[in-house]
């Protein structure tokens, strides 16, 4: 069983920012930033795909109630989702971060460049091929 399923199940103690039936939203124990908070489902599923468009749904709706909470840290926070360990996914169960940004965190470096039209025209290929 993962630590995520081990928290939902509450045979390990975790800080509760949010939960209803479908979700569970705790603090990061590594947070990036003051605040940071993990959105959970409480179905043990890998990827956001996994998920019916109903599930979907609540998922979503437990994030805005979340970021409700979050935006009296800060108005700003990012959203990200890993989707498999190369994208920086580190625990096996779907999980939103939610990370409030200050202005006095040192993360998200740019690593930016502008794109070709034939990095463009090769990712199309690959999307609508």
């Amino acid at each position: 069983m993962c630590i995520f399923c081990k928290i939902i199940n509450k045979e390990i103690p975790a800080y509760i920012v949010y939960e209803d039936d479908f979700v569970i939203a705790i603090l990061d124990i590594y947070p990036m930033a003051k605040g940071h908070t993990l959105v959970i489902p409480k179905k043990h599923v890998t990827r956001l795909k996994e998920l019916s468009e109903e599930e979907a749904k609540k998922l979503f709706a437990g994030l805005k109630k979340v970021i409700e909470k979050i935006e009296k840290i800060s108005p700003d926070y990012n959203i990200i989702i890993n989707q498999g360990p190369k994208a920086g996914q580190e625990i096996d169960h779907l999980h939103i971060h939610i990370i409030p940004r200050t202005g006095e965190e040192k993360i998200f470096y740019n690593i930016r460049h502008k794109l070709t039209e034939e990095e463009a025209k090769e990712v199309l290929e690959k999307l609508n091929g």
